[in-house]
């Protein structure tokens, strides 16, 4: 366990020295990665490093909603996540779990529990608070929204949420380092696989995804 290295991501530093504590009645010889915001994220995943978890929160600079997770799940599939938020909406804890997060931690949860849950996932185990149930089928239409999404390469989910965010293909290329073609490849393809005919489309379906609200994609 003493190579374990986790990831705290939020704004709050109350809530990452909470968490902070948690984790060392768990594993008290990890190497803890601490980030304000979504950007430090990506650019701490983006230099290689080598996470065991990283534990999310929903809404931070950077991102909102199921967006972050999403782009997460998407360009490092195999760091796992946990999303540990103070939106203890049932529907929102299941698409959690819908959209590929390893577990999801109420933050009013007491410390023991918290420890329970990181101790779960860092097994290889799902948590979700027990009183959630996860064992009927996702509807139809969540299904095959997650299905779509599923289907997008890692720079596609990072186009569409800067779509999400207004962004020009102009200002999308520079932020990428790539040529106006590239991005404007990246948006065919993105309205393709979500069934949509527009950008205006893409940017309703990615605000809604960011608000957490259900997409309907005919």
């Amino acid at each position: 366990m003493a190579q374990t290295r986790i990831m705290i991501a939020d704004d709050h530093p109350l809530v990452r020295g909470a968490l902070r504590t948690a984790l060392a009645g768990v594993v008290p010889e990890a190497d803890i990665v601490e980030a304000g915001t979504f950007e430090d994220v990506t650019d701490c995943l983006g230099k290689g490093a080598d996470l065991d978890l990283v534990l999310l929160d929903l809404s931070m600079p950077g991102v909102q909603g199921f967006s972050g997770l999403m782009y997460l799940r998407a360009q490092h599939p195999g760091t796992p996540v946990v999303v540990v938020s103070g939106n203890e909406d049932r529907g929102v804890i299941r698409r959690c779990i819908e959209f590929g997060a390893s577990g999801f931690i109420p933050k009013s949860v007491d410390v023991e529990t918290m420890r329970g849950a990181i101790r779960d996932v860092l097994d290889g185990r799902a948590y979700t608070p027990p009183d959630v149930d996860m064992s009927s089928p996702m509807d139809r239409e969540t299904g095959d929204l997650v299905r779509r999404l599923g289907s997008l390469t890692p720079q596609q989910v990072r186009v569409l949420m800067m779509l999400s965010e207004g962004l020009l293909n102009k200002q999308i290329a520079y932020e990428l380092s790539v040529s106006e073609a590239t991005v404007k490849a990246h948006v065919s393809a993105i309205l393709q696989k979500l069934g949509v005919e527009s950008r205006t489309q893409a940017v309703i379906a990615a605000s809604k995804i960011a608000a957490g609200q259900p997409v309907a994609v005919e």
